[in-house]
């Protein structure tokens, strides 16, 4: 029977393995999200096979499967954060290399403050617990929004380039951090490691948690507000953002002060989940790995597309790989170099996209 009757005999067309490849393409470079998703999904399989069966039963290995992902939300919820706020500011054209930086200066404010040893500024003043967790964590956020208005103010009103303006910020918090520690000694109280340590069923899950919650609000802010709105315009098209009434100016600060707000999340949670912080390396890489998960989710280096689902999606999979690069024994300065090449073949997608 020829194909052409077999056709008409099922009423159905035969399996057409080139145009279902050509769409499975088209749909990847068409739409962030789903090539992204697809790319997570392919990494969960690689990473599932990576752990192994070898179980004496499947209730076991479900349950080491489960740990290792909750270690991987877990560890990687921070930085998560941090990539929320980057993702705001690439969609609006800019960049932010100084939130590593900016979550060690904001982390030394709120133990300087929170300070459980007797020379503790709070604890001298005789505010202890509670009360001084509440206004360390106040300092924390507001040191934090200042960093990111302060780096607004130079790009927006000083139309200085975002990299030289981030990179000064970056360069001057750390090195002025780590000369004010260095004399400071300084105690976290254990009672302020519950913010990110409290178990619930039996799982430190907390990080996990406030992580998807900014993640869902930040959804809503993009999607739904005249802010998010101003925000992808800029990114597309400034001057046509300008001549339409946006002030431009007013929204990229906003946009970086949203980003210390976030680095100030993650900082807080860094230090109630270990309890201290390292002032040379803390957030150390933290904008290379915030940067490739919003690029890698589909955001545009150039501005004006991207979202914050995507970056979700993105982070997942530079938390992914970190993880399977470990499983598979890859050494540890060369994990650096897989990092760098999924953003480089990241960007090399999008501009196909644009030039097809």
């Amino acid at each position: 029977m020829s194909e052409h009757a077999m056709q008409k005999k099922t009423g159905r067309e035969p399996f057409n393995a080139k145009a279902f490849f050509k769409k499975l393409i088209d749909k990847w470079q068409e739409n962030p999200l789903y090539s992204t998703g697809a790319v997570l999904i392919v990494m969960i399989i690689v990473q599932t096979i990576a752990l192994g069966f070898n179980y004496p039963s499947f209730g076991e290995w479900f349950s080491n499967w489960g740990k290792n992902w909750i270690n991987i939300l877990r560890n990687n919820a921070p930085v998560g954060i941090v990539a929320l706020g980057m993702a705001f500011v690439i969609i609006s054209g800019g960049i932010d290399l100084a939130v590593g930086s900016t979550l060690v200066a904001v982390g030394a404010v709120m133990m300087v403050l929170i300070n459980g040893n007797a020379n503790g500024i709070l604890t001298a003043a005789g505010i202890t617990g509670v009360p001084a967790f509440i206004l360390g964590i106040l300092a924390a956020l507001i040191m934090g929004c200042l960093i990111g208005y302060i780096n607004g103010f130079l790009i927006a009103r000083s139309k200085l380039p975002a990299f030289i303006a981030t990179l000064g910020t970056m360069k001057i918090c750390r090195s002025v951090t780590q000369q004010f520690m260095q004399t400071v000694g300084v105690k976290v109280p254990k009672d302020f490691t519950a913010i990110a340590n409290t178990k619930i069923g039996g799982e430190i899950i907390l990080p996990i948690f406030y992580w998807l919650i900014i993640a869902a609000i930040l959804v809503v802010v993009a999607r739904k507000t005249p802010f998010g709105r101003h925000v992808f315009a800029i990114g597309s098209n400034e001057r046509a953002a300008r001549l339409s009434g946006i002030n431009v100016e007013r929204v990229k600060a906003l946009v970086y002060v949203l980003s210390g707000l976030l680095v100030s999340v993650a900082a807080i949670i860094n230090i109630a989940r270990i309890g201290s912080m390292d002032y040379a390396n803390a957030g150390s890489g933290y904008e290379m790995d915030a940067i490739a998960a919003v690029v890698v989710g589909g955001t545009s280096m150039s501005g004006g597309k991207g979202s914050i689902v995507g970056t979700v999606l993105g982070m997942l999979i530079i938390a992914v790989m970190n993880n399977l690069l470990n499983l598979i024994g890859v050494p540890p300065f060369l994990r650096e170099a897989f990092k760098g090449l999924i953003v480089i073949v990241a960007v090399l997608m999008q501009k196909k996209e644009k030039v097809s």
